[in-house]
């Protein structure tokens, strides 16, 4: 048995390779959670964030008894929500079918091809969008094609969950397929060379072989994606919304932007950036329990 020294020491260079991401994550990550104390404080500039003083729960009531908080949760709630559902399993999907493409020049032009709008930033994701919503743009031109009134689809509410969800697919379906298709890689392929003597189709041979290889993988990110419902893409939705699409855009994120930071209220914003981490967690605390409890597969 070697001492800690004597390990160290052997593992130096280990430990050298490991020491500037564990810097990075403890300069970004850990010590900026000082600052949280603000949610307790009516925060001055000048007296700095010990010696302003402390108001305990006052910001959080604030929030929770703001008429415009239902609206808000409601939206960010829906918009995860949403996301999770229709977003979450398209890549599981395209992940399963290119598993099942044999001519290998078609798989990565497929692969490409669902690949690059992850590379694409939001700023421009959004642009796109813009222009294919508009009056005279892709949208209202097919749907001319089958004689409906053209809509300006960007600028009306009922639309932009759909348009918010349905962007975020298209944008993060290829990149999303990468884990599924490396848990894949590990299924045996003799299990598929015996399920075809046996005379099992493709259905069967996915759903019994295919589909419990990415299982454990599913499992873990679906408890992270779950822990991921209250923090929607805040950029995104800043981009898109208008004050007339307040009533089904604005989540909480962008609530907070324009009351909080631009109005100079940092320690309001951190009050609802802390319940908002909260709840997040507790999201996931039931959902890792509730996967132990019925498969063999969590976080911790």
């Amino acid at each position: 048995m070697y001492s800690f020294a004597q390990t160290f020491w052997r593992q130096k260079y280990l430990y050298l390779m490991v020491f500037p991401g564990l810097l990075i994550v403890l300069i970004f990550a850990y010590f900026p959670m000082y600052g949280v104390l603000i949610a307790f404080k009516d925060f001055n500039v000048a007296k700095g964030i010990w010696g302003s003083e402390w108001v305990g729960f006052k910001y959080f009531h604030e929030f929770l008894n703001n008429p415009m908080a239902l609206r808000t949760v409601k939206n960010t709630f829906l918009l995860g929500t949403y996301s999770l559902i229709f977003g979450f399993p398209a890549p599981i999907v395209l992940a399963l079918l290119l598993n099942e493409i044999r001519l290998l020049m078609f798989k990565k032009f497929v692969q490409t091809v669902s690949y690059f709008p992850h590379f694409i930033s939001t700023v421009i994701i959004v642009g796109m969008l813009k222009e294919f919503t508009s009056l005279d743009g892709l949208f209202n031109t097919i749907t001319g094609w089958l004689g409906m009134e053209a809509v300006n689809f960007i600028t009306e509410p009922e639309y932009f969950r759909t348009l918010f969800v349905g962007s975020g697919i298209w944008q993060g379906i290829g990149w999303g397929t990468i884990l599924y298709l490396a848990a894949l890689s590990n299924a045996d392929p003799t299990l598929y060379d015996v399920a075809s003597i046996d005379g099992a189709n493709r259905w069967q041979k996915i759903k019994h072989i295919s589909i419990p290889a990415i299982l454990p993988t599913t499992i873990i990110l679906f408890i992270l994606s779950v822990g991921g419902i209250l923090g929607t893409d805040f950029m995104k939705v800043m981009l898109m919304y208008n004050p007339g699409t307040y009533e089904t855009a604005d989540v909480i994120g962008t609530y907070v932007y324009r009351v909080g930071l631009e109005g100079g209220r940092f320690e309001y914003s951190a009050a609802v950036g802390l319940m908002l981490s909260i709840i997040s967690f507790l999201f996931v605390l039931v959902t890792n329990k509730m996967s132990r409890k019925f498969s063999e597969t969590s976080l911790w």
